[in-house]
């Protein structure tokens, strides 16, 4: 075929065929992590709604035990970066003489895993639980999971100890124990349909017959 031909084929080619580009909706392999158009549009009306609120933050007035959440994947050229990355947060908690930090919980890897894969987040975890850490604080939501219902769960279960531990996430600003998110973190739509609280301890049981046990 010449190449005059192969020109007059191509002119004649039916468009109507092609999927026009804005319609596309199959993922860019390429980048195969970049969320979707609907989770960015729920974060950009969730940063809509947080700048009509006052922010709320973890203040250099309370005392803080600070554990600091790290994913590291060095794609620098400096074979020490880990150290210096440490050594910003060492210099900004340092700032507040009442904050503490505990240790630093590295676990390395370019995506976060699933959380019960990532050994020294599940080692924070049980810091937190046994009352060594109330406050988490980490670069970014993704450093944790890329699931936002694991960030939700784990929120309001650290929420609901007998001392609250929080999470900071500095590059979303997103402070988990502010007081706007304080309904978000009692609510029960993640548990299991028709699951009730179990009654009282104390509360007197009522048996068949009109008996009462304690």
């Amino acid at each position: 075929m010449s190449e005059k031909q192969m020109k007059a084929e191509q002119t004649s080619m039916d468009l109507s065929a092609v999927e026009a580009r804005s319609e596309v909706t199959e993922v860019n392999v390429f980048r195969p992590d970049d969320i979707s158009a609907e989770q960015k549009d729920l974060i950009r009306r969730h940063q809509l709604w947080l700048s009509t609120i006052r922010k709320e933050y973890p203040l250099p007035s309370h005392p803080y035990r600070i554990g600091v959440y790290i994913r590291y994947f060095n794609q620098t050229k400096y074979k020490d970066y880990l150290e210096y990355h440490k050594k910003q947060f060492e210099d900004t908690i340092a700032l507040c003489p009442l904050w503490t930090l505990v240790d630093f919980y590295v676990d390395n890897g370019s995506v976060a895993p699933n959380m019960e894969n990532a050994p020294e987040w599940c080692r924070l975890l049980d810091d937190c639980f046994s009352g060594k850490v109330d406050l988490i604080i980490t670069q970014k939501v993704s450093n944790v999971t890329r699931k936002p219902q694991d960030i939700s769960l784990i929120s309001r279960l650290l929420a609901a100890q007998e001392k609250p531990v929080g999470i900071y996430f500095i590059s979303e600003d997103i402070f988990t124990l502010a007081s706007y998110y304080q309904q978000d973190l009692h609510e029960t739509v993640f548990l299991p349909e028709g699951w009730q609280l179990l009654p009282d301890e104390k509360e007197h049981l009522q048996l068949p017959g009109g008996n009462h046990v304690e």
